[in-house]
């Protein structure tokens, strides 16, 4: 099946500005209201994210929104201009904690979480004020709003008949791509292992429209078309009970996304490390995050909860990194 063109678009991507249109200083540290460390986290990444935070902080949204109530693009316009334009050195995010609920059913404001969820339904919630008062809106339009164009790539999962060789390929759109290292040693492996073809055999059989029966094949899924923003979680359970895989992952500064598309002849497509968090604690289910962004001037910080610091880009790339976030 081929990718469906959207009939309408809901934001053009010429619009999107991928670089800072300010340079200051980095803006304020984030109080924990609570067990808010997750939450933390993602907000600063956000914040950091330049074409998003280009966006919110000119208050395109909010000049159009008719929404009633809880609405995140709202509640985030308002959060990064406190952040990076008020003097402030701490903030309370107590907006986004007060309308946890509305982000994600599963979070509560007094309970720890994970960083990862949080970062998923925040952008769905994102995603959701985009589409407000939009019922009519096609499944392709809905990927052309601002969040899934600058988050928002395509996958493509080939499926090859082992019996017949028959091909079927199919399209799915992500915001964000959750890789295994149970194995690799660096975001490098990981992505080369997501990429290489899986045996679908037994209970995974599937049934192939020429043969007309049910055979064992072959999948492969490649990136088919690329975000402005790559954002990579490093699956760091090991198993259901919160069993958590501690060891280093090395990932680069630059990452070229060109091995891993679809079609690997063409220009390098490269990215560049702008944020990534980081668990510590020895089970998933416990511990705390923190956070590494690049400011608009150039420069890293370490940000947990209200503390801010300056720290090097070797520091950055030593960490046991779980979110990974890197910029077209």
């Amino acid at each position: 099946e081929q990718m469906a063109l959207p009939q309408s678009i809901l934001f053009p991507s010429e619009e999107i500005c991928m670089d800072w249109q300010q340079r200051q200083r980095p803006g304020a540290g984030l109080c924990n209201l609570g067990s808010t460390c997750y939450i933390n986290v993602i907000l600063q990444c956000l914040t950091y994210t330049p074409p998003l935070a280009n966006y919110l902080l000119s208050r395109d949204h909010s000049q159009l929104c008719h929404r009633q109530g809880f609405c995140m693009m709202c509640i985030m316009e308002v959060h990064v201009r406190k952040v990076l334009r008020s003097s402030a050195n701490v903030i309370q995010p107590r907006a986004v904690v007060r309308d946890l609920k509305f982000i994600g059913e599963e979070f509560e404001p007094d309970m720890a979480g994970d960083a990862y969820e949080f970062l998923c339904c925040a952008l769905e919630a994102m995603q959701r004020a985009c589409l407000s008062g939009r019922s009519d809106v096609d499944t392709s339009s809905q990927t052309t709003t601002i969040i899934h164009q600058i988050f928002g790539g395509f996958l493509k999962s080939r499926v090859t008949c082992m019996r017949c060789q028959a091909v079927s390929d199919s399209y799915n759109v992500f915001l964000h791509v959750l890789l295994d290292i149970k194995a690799p040693s660096s975001l490098i492996t990981a992505l080369e292992d997501f990429v290489t073809p899986k045996k679908l055999d037994g209970k995974y059989c599937l049934k192939c429209s020429k043969c007309d029966k049910k055979v064992t094949s072959s999948k492969r899924v490649t990136v088919h078309r690329v975000p402005k923003v790559f954002t990579v979680c490093l699956e760091r359970a090991a198993d259901h009970k919160g069993k958590k895989i501690s060891k280093i992952v090395e990932y680069p500064e630059y990452l070229d996304l060109r091995p891993y598309m679809s079609d690997t002849a063409g220009e390098p497509l490269l990215y560049s490390l702008y944020a990534l968090v980081v668990h510590s604690g020895d089970t998933c289910l416990d511990g705390h995050f923190f956070c590494y962004t690049k400011a608009s001037n150039g420069l890293w910080y370490k940000m947990d909860d209200e503390s801010v610091d300056n720290c090097g880009i070797h520091a950055v790339l030593r960490q046991q990194a779980y979110l990974l976030f890197y910029a077209r």
